[in-house]
C-alpha cells in the first residue's frame, strides 16, 4: 500500500517522503520511484520512538520542503488479543503503535500546516476501529482511540484549512507483504474478508486528500461485521 500511495502522491507532483524501520526496503523503494520520475528520499526510522518523532519531522522539512500531506500506515508484527486476555502490558505496545505514534506525528507535523492555512493528515486504520468484534481486541482499541482523536481535530483544524481523515480497511491488502506471508504458509483466507487492490485504496485516500468532504473512508464500502 505503501508503494501505491507514493506512486499516487507522485504522479501529482508530490515530493515523497518514506519512512520505515529498515533502510534496505525503503532505498529499493526510492529507486522504483525514480525510475517512474518520482522523487523520493528515504527515512529510517522507528515511529514508535515517540522522542524521535519531532527530530524526524524536523529532518524531512530540511530535505523535503514543507509537509503538505502527511499519511500514517502502521505496518508491524502486532497481532489481536481477545479482550479477556487483554491486560495492560499486552495493550502498551500495541497502543504506541496505534495510538500514541499517530497522535504524535500529527502534533509534529501540524504547526507548520497551522502556519501555512493548509495541509493533511491522514491516519490508515483497520475495520475493529469501528466495528468491535470478538476474539479481535488490542488494536481495535487503540485504533478506535486514534479515530476519535482525527474526528476531534478535524473539526478544530478545518476552519484554519487543514483537513484530518481516517481510512479503515476491513479486508486483506493485495501484493503486500502480510498477504504473501498467509498465502505461502498455505493458511486459508477468511472470505468474509475480500482482497482489496491497493492502488484503488491510495485513490481513496487521494480524494479524501482532494475533496475534504468527510473524514473518514471504510474500504470496502459495504464490509462484513
Amino acid at each position: 500500500m505503501g508503494a501505491s500511495l507514493a506512486t499516487r502522491f507522485g504522479r501529482e507532483g508530490y515530493r515523497v517522503a518514506l519512512v520505515a524501520r529498515r533502510a534496505a526496503p525503503l532505498q529499493e523503494r526510492v529507486a522504483e520511484l525514480a525510475s517512474a520520475g518520482i522523487e523520493a528520499a528515504a527515512f529510517p526510522a522507528d515511529l514508535t520512538n515517540l522522542n524521535g518523532i519531532p527530530a524526524l519531522v524536523r529532518s524531512i522539512e530540511e530535505r523535503q520542503g514543507s509537509i503538505d500531506v502527511a499519511v500514517y500506515q502502521p505496518v508491524g508484527n502486532v497481532g489481536f488479543v481477545p479482550a479477556a486476555e487483554l491486560n495492560a502490558a499486552k495493550f502498551q505496545p500495541i497502543a504506541s503503535m496505534f495510538a500514541f505514534s499517530p497522535i504524535e506525528v500529527s502534533h509534529a507535523v501540524l504547526p507548520g500546516m497551522l502556519a501555512r492555512g493548509d495541509g493533511a493528515i491522514v491516519i490508515v486504520g483497520g475495520l475493529t476501529a469501528t466495528v468491535p468484534m470478538p476474539g479481535l481486541s488490542g488494536v481495535g482499541p487503540a485504533m478506535a482511540a486514534t479515530r476519535n482523536y482525527i474526528f476531534s481535530l478535524n473539526a478544530e483544524v478545518m476552519p484554519k484549512g487543514i483537513y484530518a481523515g481516517t481510512v479503515n480497511i476491513g479486508g486483506v491488502i493485495d501484493r503486500s507483504t502480510g498477504l504473501r506471508a498467509m498465502t505461502s504458509a498455505g493458511a486459508e483466507l477468511d472470505p468474509r474478508y475480500p482482497i482489496l487492490d491497493p492502488d484503488h485504496i491510495a485513490d481513496e485516500l487521494w480524494s479524501l486528500v482532494t475533496r475534504r468532504d468527510r473524514v473518514e473512508a471504510i474500504l470496502p464500502q459495504n464490509p462484513a461485521a
